[in-house]
């Protein structure tokens, strides 16, 4: 069982839309049952919360439904029990990498690292914004989920 920990501040908006992408992909492959998915924010904020309702709204229109997610915050042990721990941007791969033990460091990386261009930009925040950010965030989000899956089965499956 390959183990995938998604983050990014508070685990209502880009983290548990990427948990929900991913696993709605994996499962329409088939891998349900060789891929475990959760998520979680570097802070505290919204813990116990579920994600954000545009957040939701967005990826209900594509299939995807996060409605039974709640925010969690990550801890030491979760580099222990996962394979990959992918932060959303910058900011919260920094504060990962702080409280993440040296051995582990190679586990934690950025999402977008697994996008086609491999240029590991940021999946940006939008909590704060207006328009069309959510989608933006799902279309960034689509996109390196398959280069993740791609990665996953060729060293893992």
């Amino acid at each position: 069982m390959i183990h995938v920990l998604f983050v990014c501040l508070g685990n209502i908006c880009r983290s548990p839309t990427a948990e929900g992408v991913f696993r709605h992909l994996i499962e329409g492959h088939g891998l349900g049952d060789h891929i475990a998915i959760d998520s979680a924010g570097t802070a505290a904020y919204h813990v116990g919360h579920p994600p954000d309702g545009r957040s939701q709204a967005a990826a209900r229109l594509r299939g995807v439904d996060l409605s039974i997610q709640r925010a969690r915050q990550v801890s030491k042990a979760d580099f222990d029990q996962f394979d990959y721990v992918l932060a959303m941007d910058t900011e919260n791969l920094a504060n990962l990498l702080a409280i993440c033990p040296p051995d582990k460091a190679h586990k934690v990386r950025l999402l977008l690292d697994f996008a086609a261009d491999g240029t590991g930009n940021n999946v940006p925040d939008p909590y704060y914004g207006e328009g069309d950010g959510f989608e933006v965030v799902l279309d960034m989000i689509e996109e390196a989920s398959q280069g993740l899956l791609d990665d996953i089965r060729n060293k893992h499956l």
